[in-house]
């Protein structure tokens, strides 16, 4: 059973530049030991036998094959557009810059 103290999460919040109460330094310090007692137990139920795995079911590719296929036009791309110039979209200006 592994206690974490009270000044060990006072180290730990002043790394992570928390401001953390007297009160709230006891409390963490319970919750800190909780779950480090679970991850220790986790540890002990894992086994030499079992396969360490990333996913719990086998994954396989549901992407489709990539084919090259001839893309819109420039007509075709700006059709749809609200407003073009010079054969290209034309946006609103979002800068402070002279023209």
């Amino acid at each position: 059973m592994s206690t974490i103290s009270r000044d060990e999460v006072a180290h730990l919040a002043g790394l992570a530049r928390l401001a953390v109460s007297e009160e709230e330094l006891n409390t963490f310090a319970g919750q800190l030991d909780v779950i480090l007692d679970s991850v220790a137990r986790v540890g002990e139920v894992a086994a030499d036998d079992i396969p360490p795995t990333s996913h719990a079911v086998p994954v396989t590719n549901v992407f489709r094959a990539d084919e090259v296929r001839d893309g819109l036009s420039r007509e075709q791309a700006l059709a749809g557009a609200p407003a073009t110039e010079e054969n290209r979209f034309r946006v609103p200006r979002i800068l402070n810059e002279e023209a």
